[in-house]
């Protein structure tokens, strides 16, 4: 589920419009800026020649030396924060969460172009980093899927996506781990607090290529 939006403000799955007549800056905006801006500060210690914030706008320094820049919307319904975590040696990619009002995701931004892709997980590599694999499990809004990204034209490519039910009926809540480069074990487990065990099942990549689910 990795959507991607160019620079040129190109519509993507989850808009970033935001509505500048929706009336002053909600406190609930600015009190969360105030209190995740100076944690944003610390995690970019270390890549601080490359990450930086000029109030509402993350800048992120590309490979050819201009920015992305991504800006925070504080009116509306469409509220919004960008905050770096990190940058994905692997992928070659800044990891900005987004916060909104009426969701979350991540926002992945690749170093050489710029590129943009929304997921709804953090990518967890496969051991010879050849692709990663997200998690997308909530109920408000609706998401249950495991999708497997590999990199792609200087770019990502969704090579899969398997559904997983019990996260739309908010019975369980899934994770995921790759025991090899061709096998992820998927692991969910009861949100009732009960003691019964939740469902597990792996994903496999087949001699033809394709994914395949077995144990569920």
């Amino acid at each position: 589920m990795a959507v991607a939006c160019s620079l040129a403000g190109t519509a993507c799955a989850q808009s970033d419009a935001c509505d500048l007549q929706a009336g002053p800056p909600s406190a609930d905006f600015e009190n969360y800026a105030a209190d995740q801006w100076p944690r944003e500060a610390d995690r970019a210690k270390g890549n601080r020649q490359n990450v930086s914030r000029d109030g509402e706008r993350l800048r992120l320094k590309l490979e050819k030396g201009d920015p992305a820049e991504l800006s925070d919307c504080p009116r509306g319904e469409g509220a919004h924060v960008f905050l770096y975590e990190d940058y994905d040696e692997a992928g070659r990619f800044y990891v900005v969460r987004r916060p909104a009002f009426r969701d979350f995701s991540y926002t992945l931004v690749m170093r050489a172009n710029g590129r943009q892709y929304t997921v709804y997980g953090t990518p967890i590599w496969s051991p010879d980093k050849s692709r990663f694999v997200t998690i997308a499990c909530s109920w408000l809004p609706p998401r249950g899927t495991l999708t497997i990204h590999a990199p792609a034209s200087g770019g990502l490519a969704t090579e899969t996506e398997i559904p997983l039910r019990t996260c739309l009926d908010e019975t369980e809540t899934c994770s995921a781990r790759w025991d090899t480069p061709s096998w992820i074990a998927v692991t969910c487990v009861r949100t009732d607090g009960s003691s019964r065990k939740g469902s597990e099942f792996v994903v496999l990549k087949g001699a033809d290529g394709a994914w395949k689910t077995f144990g569920r």
